[in-house]
């Protein structure tokens, strides 16, 4: 019991601390370009799962930039733990 009530007060913090990573993005657009920090250098796993919600363009020194993000997916791609912040991606970069 005690494992299932830590593991859904998990899901939750990790719920209501998501939307606090995003940070604001300009334009009405639907899709965005993103830069997802993270607080080590990305691996694999961590560029495969960005792929799912738009196409990785690369790898910054703890990020991964990602293209063609839809707005609505922001708040899913901060959830994971791991990921420090999302922000938009630089013209150019």
């Amino acid at each position: 019991m005690a494992v299932a009530v830590g593991y859904l007060a998990w899901q939750l913090w990790l719920t209501i601390a998501a939307p606090q990573k995003i940070a604001n993005f300009a334009g009405s657009s639907d899709k965005v370009n993103i830069l997802v920090v993270l607080p080590f250098e990305p691996e694999r796993f961590h560029v495969q799962l960005m792929q799912t919600y738009g196409r990785v363009s690369g790898t910054q020194e703890k990020s991964v930039e990602v293209r063609g993000v839809k707005r609505a997916d922001l708040t899913t791609v901060a959830r994971p733990y791991w990921v420090t912040r999302v922000e938009p991606l630089q013209p150019g970069g």
